[in-house]
């Protein structure tokens, strides 16, 4: 072991009366630590926060769409999927269809109406979110069900006095190739010849804490059977969806995919569809390095206030080292090494402190947030080892960094004055 080393390790952590260390160097410690824990915490949140609501956008409408104008229907081919299939980044393309309906549901008189978007999704198991937000009943099993079955959103189902085995009349409108319910140029006796009625019945509810524009209006429906019962069996859909590997590259790669199509079909991202939620999103990660300069501020003026206490303490030992031969750049190196020291110690108990919480939330969900605001009912903690990794290197770069000007007031004491004081 290096002398400088040695001596470091001795003026930190050296016992006055008991096997503790100095009671400067313990809260200096505690507020590295306090200091690291929060912001790895931070970043872990404000990640997991996002990752969510991006997974719930994603699982509602893909990673982008690609649709004709005016909600206009169109008869899906073979090649399409083919064609898509030649552009490197996609993984999958789902047909989907949307209608915009009227519910009518209600045990009394009065009824309960209410507007919705009904969506038939191709494929025989659920994204994996929805399958998570199965509240009750279950996903469509059937093939060639002898009723028409959908899934609703806990706060639909709740104010049209819902449950699974429910049944509700869906009106809509089948004269047009379009999932529009009312067109410009409709008349009162154009729309009412034009109204298809259906009897559906209630399989699922589901609640995923995204309520405006999804849980209280998205009405899911398995794809044949909507298609059956409202297009008169005609396979027409409303467009595909489409999945990515690398989301680094998403809107080259969507632009990529409608210029397979041509006129008249069109797409957006999930990220334009959703800007305003994004950029909501966007602003909480700007606040996070507000954070982290204030946090590094504190940690900062933390580890000098300590070396100054340290050298003040130790001023005499300063004056003996000098006394003895040591030269001023090793004196600076002692206390560079304290800083470290100080630094290693409480950034390992902060990567603990921050690890061992971020198990204990995620375990016992203890910390409960309002879902019709955030859209979860829990914190959301996303590990990361790179932002531990991230952390650690910043507060410890700092910390050294500025731990160089009392070094160098510790080497600037001449031997006498330090003897004398």
């Amino acid at each position: 072991m290096k002398p400088e080393f040695f001596i470091a390790r001795r003026f930190a952590f050296k016992p006055r009366s008991s096997s503790r260390p100095t009671f400067i160097v313990f809260m200096s410690v505690t507020g590295i630590a306090l200091g690291t824990a929060a912001l790895i915490l931070t970043l872990s949140i404000v990640k997991g926060f996002s990752a969510q609501i991006e997974n719930k956008l994603v699982g509602f409408s893909s990673h982008f769409q690609i649709r004709q104008p005016k909600g206009a229907l169109f008869m899906p081919l073979p090649a399409d999927t083919i064609r898509l299939a030649t552009i490197e980044n996609i993984d999958t393309v789902i047909p989907f269809l949307e209608k915009n309906i009227v519910l009518q549901s209600g045990k009394d008189d009065t009824g309960r109406v209410k507007p919705a978007m009904l969506k038939g999704i191709a494929g025989g198991s659920p994204p994996e979110f929805l399958k998570e937000s199965m509240v009750d009943g279950a996903w469509f099993d059937d093939p060639e069900p002898s009723s028409f079955e959908v899934l609703v959103g806990k706060p639909l189902a709740e104010s049209m006095d819902l449950a699974v085995g429910s049944r509700l009349l869906v009106i809509s409108t089948s004269g047009d190739s379009s999932g529009n319910l009312i067109r410009a140029d409709d008349d009162i006796l154009n729309l009412l010849s034009s109204l298809d009625l259906e009897l559906a019945t209630v399989r699922g509810i589901y609640e995923t804490g995204l309520n405006e524009g999804f849980d209280k209006y998205m009405v899911l429906a398995d794809l044949s059977s909507m298609q059956k019962f409202f297009n008169r069996g005609r396979t027409l859909i409303s467009g595909y969806e489409v999945l990515v590997h690398d989301l680094e590259t998403l809107r080259e790669t969507a632009e990529s995919a409608i210029g397979l199509f041509g006129y008249p079909f069109f797409g957006y991202t999930v990220y334009e569809r959703y800007a305003n939620l994004f950029e909501w999103l966007k602003l909480q990660q700007n606040i996070t390095p507000l954070l982290i300069i204030t946090i590094t501020v504190v940690a900062v003026f933390n580890i000098i206030s300590t070396l100054l206490v340290l050298i003040i303490e130790k001023t005499r030992e300063i004056g003996m080292l000098s006394a003895l031969g040591l030269p001023p750049a090793k004196i600076s190196k002692v206390f560079l090494s304290q800083a470290f020291l100080i630094a290693l110690v409480g950034i390992a108990l902060g990567n603990l402190l921050a690890f061992g919480f971020s198990a204990f939330e995620l375990h016992f969900q203890l910390i409960q947030l309002p879902r019709k605001t955030y859209f979860i009912e829990h914190v959301p903690i996303q590990f990361d080892v790179f932002d531990y990794l991230t952390v650690s290197c910043l507060v410890a770069l700092l910390t050294m960094a500025f731990a160089f000007v009392p070094a160098r007031v510790a080497a600037s004491l001449k031997p006498g004055t330090a003897l004398l004081t």
